[in-house]
């Protein structure tokens, strides 16, 4: 399908997810989640992978939802910390929408080169330039962050086996102490970082880069008959999640 087509529907079925409400919308959601994910041909490995970096953010996301909830059947209560029956539903409904995003995501990105999702927004947002809205500048430094983030971890990787090389114990002691740590690791990555942005910015300019103005495109983004039919599958699909509210 065509990046933007994928990114456009990526952002319609989150709207759809965040605007459910009830087990059959979110039964809904899920069913077009398996269906998109059959489609893609992935293996379960890459989504598992994809939810567990999370999984921690998930599960403070639902503790604060349980504890700080209001509403409904008051089941506990002592100070300002209260679990209630419309926080524990809550914290499952947030629950049930972290996955579900994070799975239709993974879908996305795995599909999904870098540039064509540079690409894909720089079309998107090309009314913009009407308004003086530098499109050409953001889908370059979108670009640029996109092609630099694995550089990034494996700068980060190397900085990590030097650090342990010289005796340094990431992992002991307390969550202070751990912070402080990571000025170790901190300091020389950024220097890195803006080492290679120099590096970057220098190059462009001894090749004469201006900008995006008038370059023409190597990838030229067209819809096909795939697209009209996701998108219409999609838009009747979520118009069927939201009517399914309470």
């Amino acid at each position: 399908m065509d990046p933007r087509a994928k990114l456009i529907l990526s952002l319609v079925y989150i709207v759809a997810v965040f605007l459910a409400n009830s087990w059959a919308a979110y039964l809904a959601s899920f069913v077009l989640a398996m269906v998109i994910i059959a489609a893609s041909a992935i293996g379960p490995r890459f989504f598992w992978d994809g939810v567990k970096p999370l999984i921690g953010v998930i599960l403070l996301t639902m503790i604060i939802q349980v504890f700080f909830g209001v509403g409904g059947h008051v089941y506990w209560h002592w100070g300002i910390l209260s679990i209630t029956s419309n926080g524990l539903l809550n914290a499952v409904y947030i629950a049930i929408r972290f996955i579900l995003i994070i799975l239709v995501s993974t879908v996305l990105t795995l599909t999904t080169s870098p540039l064509e999702i540079s690409g894909a927004i720089e079309a998107i947002f090309m009314p913009l330039k009407k308004v003086h809205f530098p499109v050409y500048e953001m889908a370059l430094m979108l670009s640029i962050a996109l092609r630099f983030v694995p550089t990034l971890i494996d700068e980060t990787e190397k900085i990590l086996n030097a650090q342990r090389s010289r005796g340094a114990d990431f992992s002991s002691g307390s969550i202070l102490v751990r912070l402080k740590k990571l000025v170790a690791i901190l300091i020389p990555l950024f220097e890195s970082a803006f080492s290679r942005a120099e590096e970057l910015a220098t190059a462009m300019e001894s090749r004469g880069y201006q900008g995006g103005e008038g370059r023409s495109k190597y990838r030229v983004l067209n819809y096909t008959k795939n697209d009209i039919i996701g998108t219409v599958t999609m838009l009747l699909a979520a118009v069927v999640i939201i009517a399914l509210r309470r």
